[in-house]
């Protein structure tokens, strides 16, 4: 989704973003009974995480190195200079997520962190004081959608353990220490190299393994044996693994 314009007829239309506490309620239902049902999978511009992109490629029985091929784009990150993946579109002029059909997404269970937060945008910022989150909420009213207009009423804290979207959040926020470091110790995008070793570590699991398990890529880089067994069997226990190295051989932390 597009939350900067959206067009509505021969006008662009701004949609209507609320901050909401997380104790605070909203009424909000996406069903095949509400009228715009799929509209929110078109005019899309989805950026995935490191963890969408192992739920997806997990879901749909492929490498990582397949799914990248099939379904999405790498770009630089225009302010934290980190490489960046977004899903690639079937028809670019349409701007439709490829996972959708008209039942609904054939990802659901899998969905991206972004999808299963709709309506509500999440911001975080980390003290770097003290590490503490910080978490803000707001509430997407785009011009097409009618969820709000019937359904349950839920606060913001229900929707999110409804949605399944608590250990998404987790294993994102992981990437806030990666977005400190980098903004506090290199300026401008990363050189080629520390790109590729990002990309590996935490976009490309199956590759990172593979370099482990093969080319002992972290025999250099002091690690639990038991720590390592279970990333080798694990994509969590790998991506969190691939998060700590990132950190150690980009950052020397």
């Amino acid at each position: 989704m597009n939350v900067f314009s959206l067009q509505q007829g021969d006008h662009f239309v701004e949609p209507e973003l609320t901050p909401i506490l997380p104790q605070e309620t909203f009424c909000f239902s996406c069903t095949p009974d509400v009228p715009c049902f799929n509209d929110c999978c078109r005019d899309l511009n989805q950026f995935l995480t490191p963890f969408d992109v192992l739920r997806l490629k997990n879901h749909l029985g492929l490498s990582s190195g397949q799914f990248h091929d099939r379904y999405t784009s790498q770009h630089i990150g225009p302010e934290s200079g980190l490489p960046i993946v977004t899903l690639r579109l079937d028809d670019p002029g349409k701007s439709i997520c490829p996972f959708v059909s008209e039942e609904g997404c054939t990802v659901y269970e899998n969905r991206p962190s972004s999808c299963r937060t709709y309506p509500l945008l999440r911001a975080v910022r980390r003290s770097r004081r003290t590490g503490k989150i910080t978490e803000q909420f707001m509430v997407l009213k785009e011009p097409h959608c009618r969820g709000f207009l019937q359904g349950n009423t839920q606060s913001v804290r229900q929707w999110l353990d409804a949605q399944k979207v608590t250990f998404y959040n987790e294993i994102n926020d992981k990437l806030l220490d990666i977005i400190s470091l980098k903004n506090r110790l290199i300026r401008g995008p990363l050189d080629s190299k520390s790109r590729h070793l990002f990309y590996i570590a935490l976009y490309d699991l199956d590759n990172f393994r593979s370099q482990i398990a093969d080319n002992g890529l972290l025999d250099n880089f002091h690690t639990g044996s038991r720590l390592l067994d279970a990333a080798l069997e694990d994509d969590v226990a790998l991506l969190e693994l691939g998060m700590n190295w990132i950190k150690h051989v980009l950052f020397k932390q």
